[in-house]
């Protein structure tokens, strides 16, 4: 990358601060502070019951045992790490107005930069049918910015997206508890079993990014469309009322489908529209989340 190419991604990723810096100051940076906080604990010791202590502490084996109340006590962990695994195949260019991509960096970079407020470690993924990038954890803004930069300018190996392969190695990456974004239109074969085995080690949050024309097809006659992912193309007559439906039916089973297969492993799951102003989103997801796990 020369001088003027290194200028001109420095300009998009000081422009996606900008664009994000309101969001972070007001709607998420309270809202992500209070929800993440404590979600890295250790286990420290098992000592007597104190009149006091929260009762949702105490360890019943323990207390079964001796015939007193004993609870169990645990501590902050200091480096809390937030990962975001972000699917880079071939159809995060799809977009009636904004590309979903573009609409996921902007997503992501507001966490990022909450985290950064937070003091929390950073790190990345960035996956099509593997993971193709790894960027280790760090704190401060200098390295969010690294990440952010190299989210614009990351070009894939393929258009193709394995979500079970990716995950499969994050898995054996992650080896500390750690909060994982994952971003994607989760467009790809079976992955529930990899996401089980996250989940049961990891804070797991899925973000799901779609676009309207990919729920309603337009009836604007014979058009040729081509899978981002596969090249594939297929002339089609959108002015035939019963395929319009059956596309929108397909499209709606998938993301019911993802819907109650995340509800099941009990992972949360926010859907960001590209035409949507995902601020409201996120801060209610936010705070439905904090309800929740209250």
């Amino acid at each position: 990358m020369d001088i003027e190419e290194s200028k001109e991604i420095l300009k998009k990723v000081k422009k996606i601060e900008i664009t994000t810096r309101k969001l972070v100051d007001g709607l998420i940076s309270g809202s992500y502070h209070s929800l993440f906080k404590g979600q890295g604990i250790e286990f420290s010791e098992i000592r007597e019951y104190i009149p006091g202590d929260d009762v949702r502490a105490i360890d019943w084996n323990v207390t079964a045992r001796y015939q007193k109340p004993y609870i169990k006590e645990f501590i902050e962990e200091r480096d809390l790490r937030v990962y975001f695994a972000f699917d880079v195949s071939g159809s995060g260019n799809f977009g009636r107005i904004i590309p979903k991509k573009r609409a996921a960096i902007e997503l992501v970079a507001s966490l990022m930069f909450s985290a950064v407020r937070n003091n929390d470690n950073l790190g990345a993924f960035l996956f099509t049918n593997e993971v193709e990038s790894f960027i280790p954890a760090r704190k401060g803004k200098k390295h969010a910015m690294k990440i952010l930069s190299k989210l614009l300018t990351h070009k894939p190996k393929t258009k193709e997206t394995d979500i079970a392969k990716s995950l499969q190695k994050i898995s054996k990456i992650l080896k500390r508890k750690t909060v994982l974004f994952i971003i994607s239109d989760f467009f790809s074969d079976d992955f529930v079993k990899e996401l089980k085995v996250l989940k049961n080690k990891h804070d797991v949050i899925a973000i799901n990014l779609s676009d309207p024309r990919e729920k309603e097809m337009p009836d604007v006659g014979l058009i040729e469309l081509e899978d981002e992912e596969t090249g594939e193309q297929l002339l089609v007559d959108t002015s035939n009322e019963e395929f319009r439906k059956n596309y929108s039916k397909i499209l709606t089973a998938h993301e019911n489908k993802l819907k109650k297969q995340l509800r099941k492993l009990n992972i949360d799951m926010l859907t960001i529209e590209t035409e949507t102003d995902y601020t409201v989103l996120l801060k209610r997801f936010f705070d439905i989340r904090k309800k929740v796990r209250t």
